[in-house]
């Protein structure tokens, strides 16, 4: 389990791990239950940068909370956001089956066009702005936002059909179901800790993911590795602006 940990923090982070972790195809597979661990982490040290941070002016601290989020996770989800983004708009077509296609197309171009460019401004504006108005105590949402984008990741892929065969998800299918629900009622259950706003933050992070497989599903009869990096930023954005606006 320690091999699929690390799996999890190399994958979804930019901290340092063995790279014999990779190579281990069964690490790989049960990486998934560790997600909402790892986004605890990510939590965690975005909440230390905070503390380090709370005499700097707000806006200067938010953006180099941002930085630190973005630099500290690779950007790996605001890829798939702008893939997603770009394919909704351009998979357009006659019948269920041509959209299905042409959006699972546009999903493997790696250049952005148009609209995941606006996508992503967007999501990082609505970070950057609800990070320089939370209220105190502002850890709330800086550990709940990953933890709960991150749980939600594992549901999906223990929920919903993989839309694409071969992809870099693929492979996440095959993990333990009971095991990964177990991790994310773990992640859920941080949510206690916070009092209402924990409750406010969960119902926010449960309507976005239902609304999200449920387009998925119509769209793709199932989710992709960039619509699940879609649901991770999208959480995040919705947590964060919730909590900053209450």
């Amino acid at each position: 389990m320690m091999r699929a940990f690390l799996h999890a923090i190399g994958f979804l982070t930019r901290l340092p791990v063995p790279a014999s972790v990779f190579e281990d195809s069964r690490a790989r597979s049960r990486s998934l239950v560790w997600y909402p661990w790892v986004g605890a982490i990510v939590g965690g040290l975005l909440c230390l940068l905070a503390w380090a941070l709370q005499s700097a002016p707000p806006l200067l601290a938010a953006a180099l909370i941002l930085l630190v989020w973005v630099s500290l996770t690779g950007a790996l989800h605001l890829d798939g956001l702008a893939d997603s983004a770009d394919a909704w708009i351009g998979g357009m077509g006659t019948t269920a089956a041509e959209r299905r296609e042409r959006t699972l197309t546009i999903m493997k171009d790696p250049r952005s066009g148009p609209a995941g460019v606006v996508a992503l401004v967007l999501v990082l504006l609505l970070k950057f702005t609800a990070l320089a108005s939370l209220p105190a105590p502002a850890w709330i949402a800086l550990l709940l936002a990953p933890v709960l984008a991150r749980a939600a990741l594992t549901l999906a892929f223990v929920s919903t059909p993989y839309a694409r065969s071969g992809g870099i998800g693929s492979a996440l299918v095959d993990a333990p179901r009971t095991t990964a629900m177990a991790s994310v009622l773990a992640g859920v259950a941080t949510c206690a800790f916070a009092g209402w706003r924990g409750a406010l933050a969960l119902a926010v992070a449960a309507l976005t993911f239902a609304l999200w497989r449920r387009a998925c599903l119509r769209r793709l009869q199932g989710m992709t590795g960039d619509t699940c990096g879609a649901l991770a930023e999208t959480i995040e954005a919705a947590v964060l602006v919730t909590l900053a606006l209450v």
